[in-house]
């Protein structure tokens, strides 16, 4: 599965991607306790059945039990454990549901290998069904949830609450609860003027449009990253297990949480932005997954320059190239188009040119062949909003044949 991520939520239904409706809880020191004992039955259930699925390999002739015969496993060992029957049923049983959905979505190529659950980590639990819908509006901005085993929780109404039927409770690395509902939002209808964007992403510029707009993700302030830095630097001369260093984890966490929250926003409001004012959106056809593999190799042939690749990989990663592209498919269905990214950021847009001498810098492009200039990341996103990958141009200063071909014209 994707890094930081840990199951998806539901499935596609309809053509129609659901959405996360999160909202903040608020749980007393009671709850807590309680809902961290919910989130440690769900990551047991749920690395017993990774246990289980590790333990069959290509060509064995015993086989993984199914989500079926795990559920009946998991009513033989709730009858044998006291402290495992003292969880909701519910919560183990969903655990054994998103497990079985994560192996499905791996064999299909969508998703990456199921991995194991760490506390502190993957901390949270799901609910579905008629307990799902047991919630309350308290007041203007307050409303509560009845958790099955835990009681109501109370929770800030920050939006209008949805008609779901399921959610699911987590608690992040800074200690922050949050319960999401599963809902199915109706998508951003196009503004029907005909305009078509190109969307080039990249790491000094997180996104430019072939309008001429440049977008950049708000990271930490430079205040955030000295205390980011000195941060680490403390927990590296702290002892395993020691109070002082659960207290730096907790407070790297939370910084590293706003950071992340930045991103989100940034993601929300640009994606919004961009269904609302164009009809046709597209983007490069990225293999982002591929693109952020580690370049440390093995043993026998380790790779070369992993302190650069790793800085890359976290340049892209910190950008939510990804995540930009998934916002914009669940909100504008049907106006998302992959172009071929091969050679966007070395054609020139009004001759046609491919030269990779055009690119003078990183943020400048200017052409050799008919002399236009633009910005590079800007010149990209216009090849993109063609909807053309140059595959074969002529480079005039090499003398290559790397010409496109021409649409062809009736005598």
């Amino acid at each position: 599965m994707h890094r930081g991520a840990a199951i998806p939520e539901l499935s596609v239904t309809h053509g129609r991607v659901p959405f996360m409706s999160r909202y903040r809880l608020a749980p007393t020191p009671e709850q807590v306790t309680l809902l961290l004992g919910q989130c440690r039955h769900a990551r047991y259930v749920w690395n017993i059945a990774r246990e289980q699925w590790g333990m069959w390999s290509p060509g064995r002739r015993s086989y993984t039990p199914g989500f079926a015969e795990q559920s009946r496993q998991l009513t033989e060992a709730r009858a044998e454990n006291g402290w495992l029957r003292a969880g909701s049923q519910t919560v183990q049983q969903q655990a054994l549901r998103d497990f079985d959905r994560a192996v499905a979505n791996f064999s299909a190529g969508t998703h990456g290998r199921p991995t194991w659950r760490r506390a502190g980590v993957h901390e949270g639990f799901r609910v579905v069904g008629a307990q799902a819908q047991r919630v309350q509006k308290l007041s203007r901005k307050w409303a509560r949830v009845l958790v099955p085993k835990v009681g109501w929780v109370q929770f800030r109404m920050s939006r209008a609450l949805p008609d779901a039927k399921s959610y699911r409770v987590t608690c992040d690395r800074a200690g922050r609860w949050h319960i999401a509902f599963a809902v199915i939002p109706d998508p951003i209808a196009a503004p029907g003027t005909g305009g078509v964007v190109g969307v080039d992403r990249g790491v000094a510029v997180s996104a430019a449009l072939s309008t001429g707009e440049l977008f950049k993700v708000p990271g930490l302030r430079a205040g955030e990253r000295a205390r980011l830095v000195r941060l680490v630097r403390g927990i590296s001369r702290t002892k395993r297990g020691s109070n002082r260093r659960t207290k730096l984890r907790a407070a790297i966490a939370k910084v590293k949480a706003r950071e992340a929250d930045r991103r989100k926003n940034w993601v929300e409001q640009t994606s919004t932005a961009l269904a609302r004012r164009f009809d046709l959106i597209r983007v490069e056809d990225l293999q982002i997954m591929q693109m952020t593999k580690s370049a440390k190799g093995t043993v026998d042939e380790p790779g070369r320059r992993i302190a650069q690749k790793a800085g890359l990989n976290r340049g892209i990663l910190a950008n939510g190239w990804g995540m930009l592209v998934t916002r914009l498919e669940q909100k504008a269905p049907g106006r998302i188009e992959k172009v071929n990214p091969a050679y966007t950021s070395q054609t020139c847009p009004r001759c046609g040119i491919v030269d990779r001498g055009a690119r003078e810098s990183q943020a400048a492009f200017r052409c050799r062949c008919c002399s236009y200039t633009a910005n590079a990341d800007v010149n990209a996103a216009r090849n993109i909003a063609a909807g053309r990958a140059a595959t074969a141009r002529r480079d005039p200063m090499s003398g290559s044949e790397k010409r496109e071909p021409q649409l062809a014209t009736s005598a």
